[in-house]
């Protein structure tokens, strides 16, 4: 067998085979001999040729309803693809798996008036269930990116009652056909009912990593609760993810430690449920799997092998029932206690900053409220630190951008008028929303959290990549200096005008006095801004301090990690730290 070099066609190739797909119908042309000059090389394929591509599409229809099979289409550039349009338009409406490969020149040639390079990103509604881009490898990313299209392409062939779906495959006419094997390719299989699902055997340990997610439902929370206690599973969650149960754990102090590896083992399937996570899970999974009714490839890690189009409840009871008997929680108490031991740890004498005040406020907040996170560092910080399960958590982690988020809060708290909502955000997420605050609709159940450093803090933490250019960052990448340059009575004046009540707070002892007043429990006559002024190098010294508490590195890395938690937390911070690495 001879494939050509280039490494998407060699994918595409793969993961036909994957897939068992091997029935090809292939039309004459330049742009595809890559393509069918490697399927003709490998007897797995049954080929078959026509010349003209509108017979070519119906003889595919033809061979898709006979057989049950998907079958394959394979054209040329310029007009070909066009005379694909009826037989896909047929095949659409009779749920017909055919999948056209339209070989094209660079994409970059697009709209440049290249001889025969037509514009194919955008088909007609009704002629493909799924249609994608499938450009030349140069990296991994690119690699990773190519089996995902490809992927998702391929089983829109079947999913959702079948149809045909389209691949728009980049060539660079290379007359090399070299390649004596194919490469490891990831099929992602697509499960829709419980007919299907696949065996938990050989999996030692299992993460539920859950994202961003609503409130969950009775039946939810038990039928995950007794799926961990019969397969030992740990729910990796973030305050976000409104999961309240035991086995969960928050893993975002492990995750952004710089000296420190878990002594937990990790799992080796991590299950995804949820929107968008705002960290990974941590762990060094062999296969993830994702829950969705939706039924949409969604790889955030790249370890993605199975799609569940099922609600969430139904998947976990599955498997609950499918093995009922003594439950086990220790895997979760595991990571539950290595995440304590840390916190125990944490120096007294942090910096003034969002880590400070997250970890002062996050023990004070009342029972049974409703918190709004927002973005960036103020997340970060949080997210550190464990709240109260009675506590309901809402962000918009969605896109994870910096608008609406005090929006969002006005919204929540309208729901519930007779529950506090409590909201934290950063000085520029502030002003980029403030308008919310005059909404006439607030009631005095609202409390609003302002860490005001004059900046976008977060391009000043250490580890940011703005960071490098120090005070020039502030010019334009920190966006320093706007909205009255940490006024001390802007956001004062504008809130009180607007009948909220104003708290403030310059130094740690003027917060904890503060404080008392903002998370008293009970609903006050009117809603609350409390507005905490810290410094940015305090604000990026604090992360630093979180992400260096522990250390199980040796060497000179862990000798130069000690160094410079001195400079920062001072003789004492480092006396913790000699106390836990023994040294």
């Amino acid at each position: 067998m001879n494939y050509t070099v280039e490494k998407h066609t060699q994918i595409l190739i793969a993961l036909l085979k994957a897939h068992r797909i091997k029935k090809i119908v292939a039309s004459p042309g330049a742009t595809n001999v890559c393509f069918v000059g490697s399927l003709q090389s490998d007897p797995y394929f049954e080929i078959y040729s026509s010349v003209d591509e509108r017979s070519a599409a119906y003889i595919a229809c033809g061979m898709a309803a006979a057989s049950g099979e998907p079958v394959v289409l394979s054209c040329t550039g310029s007009t070909a693809s066009r005379n694909y349009i009826p037989g896909l338009t047929e095949a659409y409406y009779r749920k017909l798996p055919v999948l056209a490969v339209t070989s094209s020149q660079h994409f970059g040639r697009t709209g440049q008036y290249y001889a025969q390079m037509i514009d194919r990103t955008a088909p007609l509604a009704d002629i493909a269930m799924e249609s994608v881009q499938v450009g030349c490898v140069f990296t991994e990313e690119d690699e990773w990116a190519c089996g995902v299209n490809i992927n998702k392409a391929l089983l829109a062939l079947r999913k959702r009652g079948g149809g045909p779906a389209h691949i728009n495959l980049q060539t660079s006419y290379s007359q090399d056909f070299s390649v004596q094997t194919l490469p490891a390719v990831k099929s992602i299989t697509y499960v829709h009912d419980i007919k299907h699902m696949p065996s938990l055997d050989g999996f030692k340990h299992i993460a539920i990593l859950v994202g961003v997610h609503n409130r969950w439902s009775a039946e939810l929370k038990s039928a995950v609760e007794d799926f961990c206690g019969a397969y030992n599973a740990v729910v990796i969650r973030n305050h976000a993810s409104n999961y309240t149960g035991e086995y969960g754990y928050n893993p975002d102090l492990i995750i952004n430690m710089k000296q420190y590896l878990p002594r937990t083992e990790t799992a080796d399937l991590v299950i995804y449920i949820g929107s968008i996570s705002r960290y990974n899970s941590g762990m060094r999974e062999k296969d993830m799997w994702r829950v969705n009714p939706d039924g949409e490839i969604r790889d955030p890690e790249k370890k993605l092998t199975h799609v569940f189009a099922m609600e969430e409840a139904d998947f976990f009871r599955y498997y609950a029932d499918a093995k009922k008997g003594k439950k086990d929680s220790s895997y979760a108490r595991q990571w539950q206690e290595e995440v304590k031991g840390i916190l125990a740890n944490t120096p007294e004498n942090l910096p003034f900053s969002n880590v400070w005040v997250a970890r002062i406020l996050s023990q004070n907040l009342p029972e049974h409220c409703v918190f709004h996170l927002s973005g960036s560092n103020t997340a970060r910080a949080w997210n550190f630190f464990p709240i109260s399960n009675t506590i309901e958590c809402y962000s918009n982690d969605g896109v994870m951008g910096i608008d609406g988020q005090i929006s969002a809060l006005v919204g929540e708290s309208l729901v519930n008028p007779d529950k506090l909502h409590f909201g934290a955000v950063g000085d520029l997420t502030f002003f980029y929303d403030m308008n919310s605050l005059g909404n006439r609709h607030i009631k005095n159940n609202l409390r609003l959290l302002v860490i005001n450093n004059g900046k976008g803090a977060e391009f000043r933490i250490y580890s940011h990549a703005a960071a490098a250019f120090k005070e020039e960052a502030d010019k334009y990448m920190a966006a320093a200096g706007h909205y009255g340059n940490k006024s001390r009575t802007l956001i004062k004046h504008y809130v009180e005008d607007l009948g909220f009540e104003y708290l403030t707070a310059s130094t740690k002892e003027e917060f904890c006095e503060a404080m008392k007043r903002f998370t008293t429990p009970v609903l006050t006559e009117h809603s609350m801004v409390f507005e905490v002024f810290t410094d940015s190098k305090d604000e990026s010294d604090g992360v630093y301090v979180m992400n260096h508490i522990v250390s199980n590195l040796s060497g000179k890395t862990k000798d130069k990690a000690k160094e410079l938690i001195k400079s920062i937390a001072g003789e004492k911070g480092l006396s913790i730290i000699r106390g836990i690495l023994g040294k």
